[in-house]
C-alpha cells in the first residue's frame, strides 16, 4: 500500500512534488522543522517553517489514514468479504468520510432491528420490495410468515427495517445528506429548563440559531461549553422536509405499494439512522474546525508573547505587588540570579509607605539596580505609583510586567528545584523580574495554557493544543537562539535536536566542567551524537568563544566556507566580521554549490554582519493614565493609553491599568472591514483607546481603536 505521500501532500498544499519529497525525506531522517527551514533552504526551495509544518501535519494525517485502511482491510478480509475491487477502492481512497462509508456495511454492529429481521429470514423480502417491480407483493409477503414472523404486518415491518438500514449505509444517501447539511444546516441552542439563573453567562445562547457555516469558532466553542456544563441543549439540523424529499427522489421509483413501503423506510431511515449519524459527523467536523481556529489564534498570540522585547542582561529589582501580605521584592544580577529578597508593606493595613520608599532606595543603591519590574496583578498600579514617586540616585526605568502564570511557575517542580529554600512568593517575584530581562527564557518554564493569551483553551482538543503550542515554543526559541553557557535546562529542551535528556546532560556537563569554550565541546556531552549535534549546534551561541562564528547562527558545517571567504581576501574571520568594506568585496556567486546556494550564503552574510544579534525588538517604557485605577474611574468618551493583552478572532482585549480588561470588538479595530484582528494589531502593542460603554454590573468595558 502507498507510503510515499509526496504527490498527495504537494497537490493539497499547491507545492511542487520535488519540494515536498525532499522535505519529507529530511523529516523522516530526523531533521527538525527549525533546522530544515534555516539550514536546508536549497533542498526545500526556501520553504518556511509554517509550510514545512503543514507538510509534516498532512503527512502524519495520511499516515494515520493508512493505518486505518490496513485495519479495515484486515477486518473485511477476516469475514471473507474482501474482493479485489473492494481492496483497490479502499487502497485508492484518501478521504476519511468516504473510507468510513465504504466500511460501514461491513462494520460489526450491535443487534439492530435490521439484524433481528434478517435472523427471521426477511432479507429476500426486503430486496424484493426494494426493486419496486413486484405487482403481487402481498401474496409474496405471505410466503415469509412462519414461527418467527407472526403475520403480514410483522413481515413488512421487518423488511422495512432492513431497507432503512441499507439506506443508512448507502454512500449516495449519506453524501446527499452531507450536501444538505453543508449548505443549509442550522445550529441552534435552548436553555435547559431550570438552568436560567445558573447559566447567566450563556444568556446570549438561551434561544439562539444561525446557519452552521456562518457560526464562528468562538460561538461554537461557547455553545459546546454550555452544553457540556448542562446549561444548553444544542442541535445541528437542516430542513427535514427538504432532506426527505431529496431522498424520496433518489430512492422511491414507483407509486405502487412497494414504492409506498420504500418511502416509509426512507422516512424511518432518515429520522432514526441517517440524520443522527450525519448530525454527529457535522458536530465533530465543526468542533474540529473551531478547535483548529482557536488553536491557531492561541499559537499566534503565544508566538508574539514569547518574542516580546527583552530588557537584556541588566540588574533588576522585581516586585510582586500585594496589599495585606505586602509586596515581595527581589534583587537579581544581570544573569537573573537571586541576590536578595524581602517584603515591604506600603499599603493598608500597615501603611508603611515612607519605610517602603527608603527600603527601595537602599536596595537600588546596594545592588546597583538598573531597572524595576512590577507585576501587573493586584496592587500593581499602586506599586507603580510608589516606585514613580520614589527618588533614586540615578535614572531608573520601571516596567509593568504581565504576571499571568507566575503563580503556576512558583508552585512547579522547576521552581522548587531552582529555589528549594524559598517560598512561592519569592519565586513569583523572581519570575516577574526575569520576564523583564528575557520573556522567552522565563516563559518556557510555564505550561503555555497558563500564560493568559488563549481563547477557549480548555475546550479544544488538548492533544492538538499541546502539540501546536510546543511547536510554537520550539520555533520561537530556535528563531532567537540561546546562550549555551547560561541557558536553563527548560530553555535548552526546546532547542532543535535536544529534548529533555540531552538538555539535562548539557547542564550537568557545564556544572561539572565549567563553561563551554566552543561548539565542538558539545560532542563531549554524554549521548550527544553527530545527528543531534547537526540539529542543535547552529542555534546555540557562545559569546566568549575563540571562534567568533560560535556566537552566530552560522552552522559549523559552513565554517570552512567562511574561512575560505576570509582566506580569499587575505584576512581572518574576525577581521571579516568587523570590516564592512571587506565583506562587500565578497562575490557570493563564486561560492555557490549544489548544497549551499545563494539563500544560505545570504543568511551567512547577515550573521557575520551582526554576530549575536537578537531578532526581537527593543523594549519600550509605558505608563497608564495616572488617575484611572478602577472601573468606577471610567467615563464614556475617555481616550486612554493601553496595552493589547490578548487577541481573539472576535476582537482584542486591552489592559488600561485596571483589574478588568476592555474589549475592542473586531468592528471597532479599523475603519475598514477586517476578518482577522491580527491583521491590524499585535500582542503587547501600545495603543490609545476610546471608552464606548461601561457595564459596571457585569464588569465589562467596550473600547474602540477608531477615530482617535
Amino acid at each position: 500500500m502507498q507510503t510515499d505521500f509526496s504527490k498527495l501532500v504537494a497537490t493539497s498544499l499547491s507545492l511542487s512534488e520535488k519540494q515536498v519529497a525532499r522535505t519529507l525525506a529530511l523529516l523522516n531522517d530526523g531533521a527538525t522543522i527549525p533546522f530544515i527551514s534555516r539550514y536546508r533552504k536549497e533542498a526545500t526551495g526556501c520553504l518556511n517553517e509554517v509550510q514545512i509544518g503543514e507538510i509534516k501535519h498532512l503527512s502524519d494525517k495520511y499516515n494515520e489514514l493508512l493505518k486505518r485502511k490496513t485495519t479495515i482491510i484486515t477486518a473485511i478480509e477476516s469475514k471473507s468479504e474482501l474482493t479485489d475491487a473492494l481492496r483497490h477502492r479502499i487502497e485508492s481512497c484518501w478521504d476519511a468520510n468516504e473510507l468510513e462509508d465504504i466500511y460501514l456495511p461491513f462494520k460489526p454492529k450491535r443487534r439492530t432491528r435490521a439484524e433481528i429481521a434478517k435472523e427471521k429470514g426477511l432479507e429476500p423480502l426486503a430486496h424484493l420490495i426494494l426493486q419496486q417491480k413486484e405487482t403481487r407483493i402481498r401474496e409474496k409477503v405471505k410466503e415469509f410468515i412462519n414461527d418467527k414472523v407472526s403475520d403480514e404486518t410483522d413481515a413488512v415491518c421487518g423488511a422495512k427495517d432492513i431497507i432503512a438500514e441499507m439506506f443508512s449505509e448507502n454512500e449516495q444517501c449519506r453524501n446527499l445528506l452531507r450536501q444538505h447539511f453543508s449548505r443549509k444546516a442550522i445550529i441552534s441552542s435552548k436553555v435547559i429548563k431550570g438552568k436560567e439563573t445558573e447559566g447567566q453567562k450563556y444568556l446570549n445562547y438561551f434561544d439562539f440559531s444561525e446557519p452552521l457555516k456562518k457560526c464562528t469558532s468562538h460561538r461554537l466553542l461557547a455553545l459546546r461549553r454550555g452544553e457540556a456544563e448542562g446549561i444548553l441543549r444544542v442541535k445541528i439540523a437542516p430542513d427535514d422536509d427538504e432532506c426527505t424529499e431529496a431522498l424520496h427522489r433518489l430512492l422511491v421509483k414507483t407509486s405502487n405499494i412497494c414504492g409506498q413501503w420504500v418511502a416509509e423506510a426512507v422516512d424511518d431511515s432518515y429520522k432514526r439512522l441517517l440524520k443522527p449519524s450525519i448530525e454527529t459527523e457535522f458536530a465533530t467536523l465543526s468542533k474540529d474546525k473551531a478547535d483548529d481556529e482557536a488553536i491557531k489564534v492561541f499559537a499566534k498570540n503565544l508566538h508574539q508573547l514569547l518574542l516580546a522585547p527583552p530588557l537584556g542582561q541588566r540588574r533588576v529589582l522585581g516586585i510582586d505587588p500585594g496589599f495585606r501580605t505586602g509586596c515581595k521584592v527581589v534583587c537579581l544580577d544581570a544573569q537573573g540570579a537571586l541576590l536578595h529578597n524581602e517584603t515591604i508593606y506600603p499599603f493598608p493595613p500597615r501603611n508603611e509607605y515612607l519605610q517602603a520608599q527608603r527600603k527601595l532606595q537602599k536596595l537600588v543603591e546596594q545592588y546597583q539596580i538598573e531597572a524595576i519590574a512590577i507585576g501587573n496583578g493586584t496592587a500593581g498600579r499602586e506599586t507603580e505609583d510608589l516606585v514613580r514617586k520614589t527618588t533614586f540616585g540615578r535614572t531608573l526605568q520601571a516596567f509593568s510586567v504581565n504576571e499571568d502564570g507566575a503563580s503556576v511557575y512558583s508552585a512547579s517542580p522547576i521552581a522548587r528545584e531552582e529555589f528549594p529554600d524559598y517560598d512561592v512568593t519569592v519565586r513569583g517575584a523572581v519570575s516577574i523580574g526575569r520576564r523583564l530581562m528575557d520573556p522567552l527564557a522565563e516563559l518556557v518554564k510555564i505550561d503555555p495554557k497558563s500564560v493568559g493569551v488563549g481563547q477557549y483553551q480548555h475546550d479544544v482538543d488538548q492533544t492538538k493544543l499541546k502539540n501546536a503550542l510546543n511547536e510554537t515554543v520550539e520555533l520561537c526559541v530556535n528563531a532567537v537562539g540561546v546562550n549555551l553557557n547560561t541557558a536553563s535546562q527548560q530553555l535548552l529542551t526546546y532547542i532543535s535536536g535536544l529534548g529533555p535528556q540531552l538538555a539535562r546532560n548539557i547542564v550537568t556537563y557545564r556544572t561539572e566542567n565549567g563553561p563551554f569554550a566552543s561548539r565542538t565541546d558539545l560532542m563531549k556531552v554524554p549521548r550527544m551524537g553527530a545527528k543531534a549535534f547537526e540539529q542543535c549546534a547552529g542555534f546555540l551561541r557562545i559569546p566568549d568563544s575563540s571562534n567568533p562564528l560560535d556566537n552566530t547562527a552560522v552552522h559549523p558545517e559552513r565554517y570552512t566556507l567562511v574561512n575560505q571567504m576570509a582566506n580569499d581576501l587575505g584576512t581572518s574571520v574576525e577581521t571579516l566580521i568587523k570590516d564592512k568594506a571587506l565583506r562587500e568585496r565578497i562575490r557570493l556567486n563564486d561560492y555557490v554549490t549544489e548544497e549551499c546556494g545563494l539563500p544560505t550564503l545570504k543568511d551567512i552574510m547577515k550573521e557575520i554582519e551582526k554576530p549575536g544579534r537578537d531578532p526581537r525588538n527593543q523594549i519600550q517604557v509605558f505608563s497608564f493614565a495616572p488617575d484611572i485605577h478602577d472601573i468606577d474611574d471610567l467615563r464614556e468618551g475617555m481616550i486612554l493609553p493601553g496595552i493589547i493583552s490578548n487577541i481573539t478572532n472576535f476582537g482584542c482585549f486591552v489592559d488600561i491599568g485596571i483589574h478588568e480588561k476592555g474589549l475592542v470588538h473586531i468592528s471597532e479595530i479599523a475603519d475598514k472591514y477586517i476578518s482577522d484582528p491580527s491583521e491590524v494589531v499585535s500582542l503587547h502593542q501600545q495603543v490609545n483607546v476610546k471608552v464606548l460603554q461601561i457595564d459596571r454590573a457585569r464588569k465589562r468595558i467596550s473600547l474602540s481603536l477608531k477615530n482617535i
